[in-house]
Parts: structure tokens; C-alpha cells; sequence
């Protein structure tokens, strides 16, 4: 991953767009400290899709619970 500094990535920011269209990712950094990293788009959805998964594998240990106790376990602890 490059990094590039704020000044810079707003001169060359169509060469770094395209850049990251091929999925390369760039932190830009501000006085040398980084402040922002650009991604592809397609890294959220892979990402989200990813999450999907996880979510999809654990609903599948858990059949046969009812709905009552499901709630019941998110709220353990919680004061209303």
C-alpha cells in the first residue's frame, strides 16, 4: 500500500482513482500522519458479502431456538 501525501493526492487524484479502480489501495497522509485510506468499492461488498456468510453459518446452529429465547440472550443485561 502507498502512501501520498493530502497536498499531492489532490493534484494526481484521477491517477490515484484510477489506481485504485485496478485495486491497488493508497493511505494519504497529512504531515505525515495518515488521515485517509482510498479502497477499491468492491472491497465494501466483498466485505458485506463476507459478513453475510458469517451470519448465515451461525443461523444454522441455532435452529430450533425459539425466537423468545433468542431475544431474551441479545438483552441479557440490558436495563430498561
Amino acid at each position: 500500500m502507498q502512501s501520498i501525501g493530502a497536498f499531492e493526492a489532490k493534484t494526481h487524484l484521477s491517477k490515484l482513482l484510477d489506481r485504485v479502480a485496478r485495486g491497488e489501495s493508497v493511505t494519504i497522509t497529512r504531515h505525515g500522519k495518515p488521515v485517509a485510506l482510498l479502497v477499491p468499492a468492491e472491497t465494501d461488498r466483498t466485505r458485506a458479502r463476507e459478513a453475510v456468510a458469517r451470519i448465515s453459518e451461525r443461523r444454522r446452529h441455532i435452529k430450533g431456538v425459539p425466537m423468545r429465547e433468542l431475544l431474551k440472550s441479545v438483552h441479557e443485561g440490558h436495563r430498561y
